[in-house]
């Protein structure tokens, strides 16, 4: 796996809807679940949301874990 991509995910922010402004890695679990069974938008985006719901339906949170402590 490419490890900007988990950058990505602590870093980069939801640019729309009821979470919009919310880091993509503090996404409710059900709402990327929701996005996923839904149809993931295109682009950048919905790789970052496809490989975050991969992420947290295979218990590997900690991955973003790591990636968030290295930045703070």
């Amino acid at each position: 796996m490419n490890p900007e991509i988990l950058t990505d995910l602590v870093t980069k922010r939801m640019p729309f809807g009821k979470y919009s402004g919310t880091l993509l890695c503090d996404l409710p679990d059900n709402y990327v679940e929701w996005f996923y069974n839904k149809g993931l938008p295109g682009g950048k985006l919905g790789m970052l949301l496809g490989t975050l719901y991969e992420i947290k339906i295979n218990g590997l949170d900690y991955l973003l874990d790591t990636i968030r402590e290295g930045k703070g």
